[in-house]
């Protein structure tokens, strides 16, 4: 009979069998193994070990734990799964290129970058970060709930109370079936900002925080290791729709070598990108010929940091094959963002703002439940002091209740009796000791149930109203913010496809050179040393035959760039548009950029953020023509540029200045005369206008410099040969315009003509540019000053042949663009400045 049992076959449909377990299946993966909770942001597994942890009592403040022990703990009460699963959680919360703030603090080989692995379990060793602690903070208050575990001999947290927003914070990666979920981390003082936003605008306005808000405040993922982000397309579609592609580049430098070859130099890497493998892919391409002109490569990371290091050979150009590594290897990586995560257990795929309003009502939970866990446990105790206080008005009576008792429980009950006591304050004086009925003791317990009745009143208020609640939640969170907040590792860089990337580009100084022949670049205002008179200067740049800077001067980054052209146009771009080198790269031919003319060539630059109504423009050409012209006149400057002063023959554009209708014009000539005259000697006339003589020259003479009297206190001639001086503007008396003006320097075969003159005080330094491209850099301070007829001290040493090209004033500013974002308040800083100068770089901090 019993084998008949054994032996029957139940035939099943195999399709349906194979559904239903699919199905079981695919549900476990996602609700309790593949996918965060939206409330702690943390997997089932991750979320066992750090609640074992805390178990063990393997806080920050005691010592490190074997691993071992750990694993062996969660897997014993609460994770019934194999032991590598466990470790491997467990170790990537401690490594610190993993996890944006790591959550375990590991002590042995937790493995690299380069993709080792850590080592095995019997050998390292770890306790929770300081940063955990704040996941499990009042766990033990009621404030989440708990069940059974597997086998129902323990109890495990549903979900950890989480008192800052990990699942950003920290981001995560899964894949479960069918889905799987990629959140980058992030920076924890933005993500609080913003938690903190949305509090504020309920708190003070009654009102949702709108996703815009939150975007100004969540500029894009922090990696741990740093990188890169290229552009905010990708970031902000990420945040408005829960899914998007962040591009993340290495952070690289070009470095010029002893031998005049390039190097590469990689100092951080995008999120999850193996070291190791990288390096191999790129000696890979090199092999292939995939990317030609590598001549070594090398790994020099150390404990102080990454570095890999890529020599070039001499001939190549070095953003050439730094674009081909961008292209083809992981120095330029996608990170595809999915933020899917388990809200109420079913698998959702959330924006930015739905993320923190989740988070936000888990922490309403968590801070309401644990109030009234307090709230319990006061009442509890004040109901106690109530009891005490009230024996303690009766002692006598008390004690001969409880002297005449034959047990406990008489005393008990008659004292209830006595005193209309509860069972509890009954007991409670039962158990009093001898030692409360001091004076002291009484004191003691007046206070305690004082202050208890202060706390209560105020537990209930934060239970009464949610916006006290919030305020809580926005004192402890800020909180958190400054202990454990740090500054953002990944940048957010210029993305050239990205067209609302301007307000990202940094708001920084920077100096802009000119050759004679049309090359224009932009760099860092770093690249010059200050240097005694008469030293031989550094290179500035290499230059072709015959060429040599012609413009130099200081601008930030948004400002527009007026360029005017000895044919009287002027076009206009931002400085941001020339692209940036290095201060001995020829940079790009002005062509490229500006649809000028044959012929056509800039003779000066303006920097300026807006055309203002009393504002103009002054202008001056090689013939002593001047014209005044309000700014706002120019104010739309087509591709093809506009016409900014109409000239006469052989005449040309030498200068052109900001001007507020209340300055003196100091104009030099290259035989050595100075006019000076007032600017409202000058009417204001239209654009396309020619304007009006200023000084009147002597036959073959003509105009190298037009200052403004405010941009300084002497004036500072030099000579071609390399000699120069300075002369007080107050030498200069004002004229009437027209005039021939006073001599200024003199001239001789040793001094030849002057180049230019620009107004300086003793604590500027200046540039003087040779036609070989050497610049030196000196101080005027160490510039001789001598009246208005002589000629001058030697400023520079030249070769035979050589002679001073150009000048350029230098302007000590330290204070430009203490915050890159706030241009206005930078703009402020030197606006006043800049209306007057057209060539001036900064002094190096």
């Amino acid at each position: 009979m019993d084998d008949k049992i054994f032996d029957q076959v139940h035939d099943i449909d195999l399709k349906k069998t194979m559904e239903t377990s699919y199905i079981d299946y695919a549900m476990s993966v996602i609700a309790s193994r593949a996918l965060p909770d939206v409330r702690d942001g943390l997997k089932p597994v991750q979320r066992r070990v750090l609640y074992s942890m805390i178990e063990l009592n393997n806080g920050p403040d005691k010592p490190h734990r074997k691993c071992a022990r750990i694993v062996g703990d969660t897997m014993g009460k609460y994770h019934p799964h194999g032991d590598s699963s466990i470790y491997g959680a467990l170790v990537n919360m401690a490594q610190e290129w993993s996890t944006r703030y790591p959550l375990v603090d590991g002590h042995g080989n937790f493995g690299s970058v380069d993709g080792d692995g850590a080592a095995a379990m019997r050998y390292t060793e770890a306790r929770l970060s300081k940063i955990s602690m704040e996941m499990l903070a009042d766990i033990n208050k009621d404030t989440v709930d708990f069940m059974p575990n597997f086998d129902e001999t323990e109890k495990e947290p549903v979900v950890l109370p989480s008192r800052y927003p990990n699942l950003l914070v920290n981001g995560t990666t899964g894949i479960a079936v069918g889905m799987a979920t990629n959140i980058p981390p992030h920076n924890l003082k933005e993500v609080i900002a913003a938690v903190v936003k949305i509090i504020d605008n309920q708190i003070l306005e009654d009102r949702e925080t709108e996703l815009e808000e939150i975007l100004n405040i969540v500029k894009g993922p922090d990696f741990p290791t740093g990188g890169m982000i290229l552009g905010t397309t990708g970031v902000e579609q990420a945040y408005r729709t829960g899914r998007g592609k962040v591009r993340v580049r290495a952070v690289t430098n070009i470095e010029p070598m002893a031998n005049g070859k390039n190097r590469i130099v990689v100092t951080e890497l995008p999120y999850m990108v193996n070291k190791a493998r990288l390096i191999e892919k790129i000696a890979e391409m090199v092999r292939d010929k995939r990317i030609d002109g590598i001549t070594d490569l090398r790994d020099e990371s150390n404990r102080q940091g990454m570095r890999i290091c890529i020599e070039l050979r001499r001939d190549v150009n070095a953003n050439v094959v730094l674009n081909q590594l961008f292209k083809h290897t992981q120095l330029q990586d996608t990170f595809g963002v999915i933020m899917l995560a388990l809200v109420n257990n079913e698998p959702k795929v959330l924006n930015l703002s739905e993320m923190l309003n989740y988070y936000l009502l888990h922490q309403k939970d968590v801070v309401t439940r644990r109030t009234k866990y307090e709230l319990n446990k006061a009442e509890e105790r004040a109901h106690i002091l109530q009891g005490l206080l009230i024996a303690l008005d009766n002692i006598d009576e008390v004690i001969q209740i409880i002297r005449s008792s034959r047990t406990t429980q008489e005393a008990k009950e008659r004292l209830v009796e006595r005193f209309g006591l509860t069972d509890v304050q009954a007991q409670a004086i039962v158990d009093m000791r001898l030692r409360a009925l001091t004076g002291l003791e009484r004191e003691k317990l007046e206070t305690e149930y004082k202050e208890l009745m202060e706390k209560i009143a105020e537990l209930k208020a934060i239970l009464a109203d949610e916006k006290k609640l919030l305020g809580v939640i926005r004192e402890e969170i800020m909180i958190i913010s400054d202990k454990y907040g740090d500054e953002r590792r990944t940048s957010i860089g210029f993305d050239e496809y990205d067209i609302s990337m301007e307000d990202l580009i940094p708001l920084e100084n920077t100096v802009v050179t000119m050759t004679n022949l049309g090359y224009i670049k932009r760099m860092s205002v770093n690249n010059f040393k200050s240097q005694n008179r008469g030293g031989r200067g550094i290179k500035g740049m290499d230059t072709i035959d015959d060429d040599y800077i012609e413009d130099l001067f200081m601008t930030t980054t948004h400002h527009y760039l007026m360029f005017f052209t000895n044919t009287g146009k002027v076009y206009r771009i931002k400085t941001y548009e020339i692209p940036e080198a290095s201060r001995t790269s020829r940079g790009t031919a002005i062509i490229n950029i500006l649809q000028l003319q044959p012929g056509e060539k800039i003779s000066a630059v303006i920097p300026i953020k807006e055309y203002k109504e009393d504002e103009y423009l002054f202008m001056a050409t090689k013939n002593g023509i001047v014209k005044k012209t309000s700014i706002v006149e120019y104010a739309n400057v087509r591709k093809t540029g506009l016409a900014a002063i109409n000239l006469r023959e052989e005449d040309e554009l030498i200068e052109v200045k900001i001007t507020d209708n209340r300055k003196d014009i100091l104009m030099v000539t290259k035989y050595g005369q100075c006019i000076r005259f007032h600017e409202t000697d000058v009417r204001k006339t239209g654009r396309t206008s020619m304007g009006v003589i200023g000084m009147n020259l002597t036959a073959g003479d003509e105009v190298v410099a037009m200052q403004l009297h405010t941009q300084g206190d002497s004036l500072m001639i030099v000579s071609e040969k390399g000699l120069g001086k300075c002369t007080l503007i107050s030498e200069f008396t004002a004229q009437n315009r027209g005039g021939k003006g006073v001599k200024c320097y003199k001239i001789t075969d040793k001094t030849g003509n002057i180049i230019g003159a620009k107004a300086v005080n003793k604590d500027n330094e200046v540039l003087l540019i040779t036609t070989e491209g050497i610049i030196i850099r000196i101080s005027v301070e160490g510039t001789a000053l001598l009246g208005r007829v002589t000629s001058g001290v030697k400023l520079m040493n030249l070769d035979e042949g050589v002679t001073v090209a150009s000048m350029a004033k230098v302007r000590e500013d330290k204070s430009i663009i203490e915050n890159q974002n706030e241009e206005e308040s930078a703009e402020e800083e030197y606006s006043e400045e800049n209306k007057e100068v057209s060539e001036e770089v900064p002094k190096e901090e």
